[in-house]
């Protein structure tokens, strides 16, 4: 703990820039010491009510934007900065939230206990009704906190809900003595992925796949693995069931550390990769994925005109703005540039034009001929 007192109350004089995946006992370590050194400021000749410097959470931020987690056991936050003040009007009652939040998350740390957010919400509620009142502020409120101890949601002892399912050629096993799970057998819904960072980060693996397929939709997942895609392509197929969640994120990444020679493919709508798929996939996983599909010439020689979509107009102006990016590769651009010409958008589900068993044929084919970028 010695180490910690050498830091401000709040850590602010570090560069703050990841959340450390940590034990409890270190996680109570760190609340000990910001609730003493704020005492201290209080008792210190020159009292003073510290501001809580606080990370950023926005994709706006471009340092989020290029990277969610880092190769050591670490969340990625941000460089930027915003502020939670007792004495600022607007503030005042988000920093006694994350006051109260952080006493929460230490009684439950004592207990060795895990809970989830919605728990947390109703206990709260009854607890400090003038201070949260809705589910949202509790969630940032952990957020905050999150940002404010440098320490992942997970470490706090709150669980995230985790929407992510997994299948193929994986063997999964939490604990030496325990049952392993093969989730070649997990059936078309696939194998529950756990919220709990901590488990997935000490989760043993194996595998004789030769691909990582990342599923945008979910019912996409299903038809691959009702179809057993990975008895005809060795792989491993894994969705979030659309916008990809931390603990999802957290078990690609880890894949993409124990298994560095599998290339990581991207499977997802032409106009989803505008809002969750590739472009997002690649900034949010950090991993080097490859667009497997859909793309343009997948459009122009395989889905009818019949299939075609208008765009919508939140989705001409979110290509634009990527096209106009430093985010995005040229290859990548070029599909988006084509897409906005057309004014037309294409779903994965138009394939079956070409009858249900068709996607893993196309599927078999581009990776076979190695036709991704």
């Amino acid at each position: 703990m010695g180490e910690l007192f050498k830091s401000s109350v709040f850590f602010s004089d570090q560069h703050l820039c990841h959340a450390d995946i940590l034990p409890p006992s270190e996680v109570r370590a760190r609340i000990e010491v910001a609730v003493i050194n704020f005492l201290k400021n209080l008792n210190s000749t020159t009292p003073e009510i510290s501001d809580l410097p606080l990370i950023i959470r926005k994709m706006s931020n471009s340092r989020v934007s290029r990277g969610l987690l880092s190769d050591c056991t670490w969340i990625f936050l941000s460089h930027s900065f915003c502020t939670r003040s007792l004495m600022k009007e607007n503030t005042a009652k988000s920093f006694i939230r994350v006051w109260k939040m952080m006493e929460m998350c230490y009684q439950v740390l004592v207990q060795e206990k895990k809970v989830t957010q919605r728990e947390l919400f109703y206990k709260l509620l009854c607890d400090s009704p003038e201070y949260f009142a809705s589910q949202s502020q509790v969630n940032r409120t952990i957020q905050d906190l999150v940002a404010l101890l440098r320490c992942s949601r997970c470490s706090l002892g709150v669980m995230a809900s985790s929407r992510g399912v997994v299948a193929g050629r994986l063997l999964l096993q939490k604990e030496p003595n325990q049952e392993v799970v093969d989730c070649a057998a997990s059936g078309f819904s696939g194998y529950a992925i756990s919220g709990d960072l901590n488990m997935l980060e000490t989760l043993v693996m194996k595998s004789d796949a030769r691909y990582i397929i990342v599923v945008e939709k979910h019912a996409i997942f299903q038809r691959l693995a009702e179809d057993r895609l990975f008895t005809q392509i060795p792989c491993i197929l894994i969705t979030a069931k659309g916008y990809p969640d931390i603990a999802t994120r957290f078990l690609l990444h880890r894949m993409s550390r124990e298994f560095p020679e599998m290339p990581i493919l991207g499977l997802v709508d032409c106009v989803q990769s505008l809002k969750s798929g590739v472009p997002n996939i690649i900034i949010q996983f950090t991993c080097n994925v490859r667009w497997l599909g859909l793309r343009k010439d997948d459009i122009e020689q395989l889905v009818p005109e019949e299939s075609l979509l208008p765009l919508k107009p939140r989705d001409l102006q979110i290509a634009k703005s990527l096209v106009s990016s430093e985010i995005l590769q040229d290859n990548y651009k070029e599909e988006l540039e084509v897409m906005i010409e057309s004014g037309k958008r294409a779903e994965i589900e138009a394939l079956y034009f070409h009858g249900y068993g068709f996607l893993v044929k196309y599927i078999a084919k581009k990776i076979v001929q190695a036709n991704y970028i």
